[in-house]
């Protein structure tokens, strides 16, 4: 029997350049292989329109406007969530009863208009955002950022424990897993999230350069290229290239002020590719003090990069502390980047690598695990 499954996805997956996209886009793929007809609904917003390539993995394509905070005045619901519940969204997935996949906890105000006895509904958890919009308001400057950050963040403290209890919840890591379990979703359980890379290949030797790459206009990213700069690059003389998507005034001025640093404003994907494989070091801090979600840069380093360094917060839960050489401040991480800066990659940490990614992080086989759950 021919299978079908509705994806309600919080932002249009196409173009895949940042983390929670590339995620959905590659889950959408892989059903597409596996022979699932993909009923997309997705939130457009940002200008990024209605991308014609979609229409090569999915059934239909079903567009909505995401409304405006001058149209979400219910104060009980975060903003994320009240401006995705949509009437037009509702209709199309009454006319059938096929699962839902719901991408973010975004997505879910739309579940008391079509939950049914036999309806199964799963919610992609792409993190904890209670955790993740309080981090966000720790690491913003912008005052007005930071009130809309810890207002979101104690509306969705009070929100989820209103999900209902019976519905699946995907996380990504094992300590969502627990988080949930502990909040009474006995049926929350691991999907780890989906790279576009399936194989390992990193390159033996030395690279060329030590990098930071990642969205340069979430707070999170632009602290961590802040602090590699003003912290660790002015003690180690080593040339470092920072890239990736926006960066901010404060980022180029500070960048631009450190002569052994080039900085690479919104490169493309193979740019990106290109960066990370020729690296020697990715340079991946993170100072969240909670910790949630996993970092797709984190595993676009492992899987094409040479030696990667970062801190506990960014692998804690992973599994993938052994693969990385991990310190707990700035000295530290000066001190492993001096060390490795002439130190060959080798076949023996490539092996390591395959071994711990290549099979947690298979997105066909994830995706067919999934599907078991679905039907």
């Amino acid at each position: 029997m021919q299978q079908h499954l509705h994806i309600v996805c919080l932002d249009v997956p196409w173009p895949a350049d940042y983390g929670g996209v590339i995620d959905m886009m590659n889950r959408i793929r892989a059903f597409h292989r596996l022979g699932v007809k993909v009923h997309l609904h997705y939130f457009s917003y940002n200008e990024r329109g209605v991308p014609r390539e979609l229409n090569i993995f999915c059934e239909s394509v079903h567009v909505y406007e995401r409304r405006k905070k001058t149209e979400c005045l219910n104060l009980s619901l975060p903003y994320i969530v009240s401006s995705r519940i949509n009437e037009a969204l509702k209709e199309q997935l009454a006319k059938d009863n096929y699962p839902v996949l719901l991408e973010g906890l975004h997505c879910t105000g739309i579940i008391p208009f079509i939950e049914q006895m036999d309806r199964r509904i799963c919610v992609r958890m792409h993190n904890n955002e209670e955790i993740y919009y309080k981090e966000l308001a720790r690491a913003s400057s912008d005052l007005f950022k930071k009130l809309y950050y810890k207002t979101e963040s104690r509306l969705i403290k009070k929100y989820v424990p209103t999900l209902p209890k019976n519905i699946l919840l995907a996380c990504v890591s094992e300590t969502d897993v627990d988080f949930f379990r502990e909040q009474g979703f006995d049926q929350a359980f691991l999907l780890p999230t989906f790279p576009s890379w399936q194989k390992v290949n990193s390159l033996e030797g030395m690279g060329t350069h030590c990098l930071f790459h990642g969205n340069l206009s979430v707070a999170e990213n632009e602290e961590a290229a802040l602090w590699l700069l003003s912290k660790v690059f002015n003690k180690v003389r080593v040339p470092f290239i920072i890239a990736g998507k926006d960066p901010g005034r404060p980022l180029q001025k500070a960048a631009a002020l450190c002569q052994h640093t080039c900085l690479i404003s919104n490169p493309s994907e193979s740019e990106i590719n290109d960066l990370v494989q020729k690296a020697h070091i990715n340079v991946l801090p993170c100072f969240n003090k909670n910790i949630t979600g996993i970092r797709l840069k984190l595993l676009h380093s492992l899987f094409s990069g040479r030696h990667c360094v970062t801190t506990p917060s960014m692998v804690t839960g992973t599994g993938l502390e052994s693969a990385c050489h991990i310190g707990n401040n700035s000295n530290a991480i000066a001190s492993i980047i001096s060390q490795l800066y002439y130190k060959p990659f080798e076949e023996d940490e490539i092996r390591l690598r395959k071994s711990l990614v290549e099979t947690s992080f298979n997105n066909d086989r994830n995706t067919s695990q999934l599907i078991q759950r679905l039907w």
